[in-house]
C-alpha cells in the first residue's frame, strides 16, 4: 500500500483495463529519425538545390555515441517498409517501396539537443562528427540497396529544408526499444 508519508517511490504507473501497469523506463540513446511524408522536398545549401525528390519521405536522421552498424541497418529497413502510404481506399497501407517514392536523408544532429536544464541546449548525447558521418553514409548506402532513389543533404553544412507535407503525416522512429518493463502491479 501507498501511503504519503513513505520513502519508497516507486516508479510512475497507468491505469490499463482496470489494471495498473507500473512502467520501467530506461533512457536509451538511440539512433533517431524524424520521418515526414512529403509531396516534395528539398534541401539548399549556400543558395543551390543539393537534393530534390518528388513524392517520398524527408527524413531527418540523429545519430548518437552508442549507435553501431545495426541501428542504421535496422532503421533503413523499417524506412522503406513501413505502410505510411495510402492505399485505393485512403488507409495508411503502403509503403515506399511499394509507392516507389523517394527519400531525402538530412543530417541533424540537433535531434539530441537536452533542453532539461537551463537556456541552451546541450549536444553531449550526439555522436562525434566522424562516427556521425561513418553511420550517416552506411544508412544512405543501406537505403540505396533497396533500389530507391535517394538524395541527401550536405554533412555539417548549413542547410534550407524546403518541402511540402504530406498529410501531414509525421513519425518519430528509435532503433531501440526505450520502456522496458510493463509489469502489472495490484496497488500503488
Amino acid at each position: 500500500m501507498f501511503s504519503p508519508g513513505c520513502q519508497t517511490r516507486l516508479p510512475p504507473a497507468i491505469l490499463y483495463k482496470g489494471h495498473f501497469l507500473r512502467v520501467v523506463a530506461q533512457f536509451q540513446h538511440t539512433m533517431r529519425i524524424v520521418l515526414q511524408r512529403v509531396k516534395s522536398a528539398r534541401v539548399e545549401v549556400a543558395g543551390e538545390t543539393v537534393g530534390s525528390i518528388g513524392a517520398g519521405l524527408l527524413i531527418f536522421l540523429g545519430v548518437t555515441h552508442a549507435d553501431q552498424p545495426e541501428d542504421a541497418q535496422y532503421l533503413a529497413d523499417k524506412v522503406v517498409q513501413l505502410r505510411i502510404f495510402p492505399d485505393h481506399a485512403g488507409r495508411m497501407n503502403r509503403s515506399l517501396l511499394e509507392e516507389q517514392g523517394a527519400l531525402l536523408v538530412v543530417s541533424q544532429f540537433t535531434l539530441y539537443g537536452d533542453c532539461r536544464k537551463g537556456r541552451r541546449p546541450s549536444f553531449d548525447h550526439a555522436a562525434p562528427p566522424e562516427q556521425a558521418r561513418a553511420l550517416y553514409g552506411y544508412f544512405i548506402q543501406h537505403l540505396k540497396s533497396s533500389n530507391i532513389a535517394v538524395e541527401t543533404g550536405v554533412f555539417q553544412a548549413e542547410m534550407e529544408i524546403h518541402l511540402i507535407n504530406d498529410g501531414p503525416v509525421t513519425f518519430i522512429l528509435d532503433s531501440k526499444r526505450i520502456l522496458t518493463d510493463h509489469s502489472s502491479t495490484e496497488a500503488l
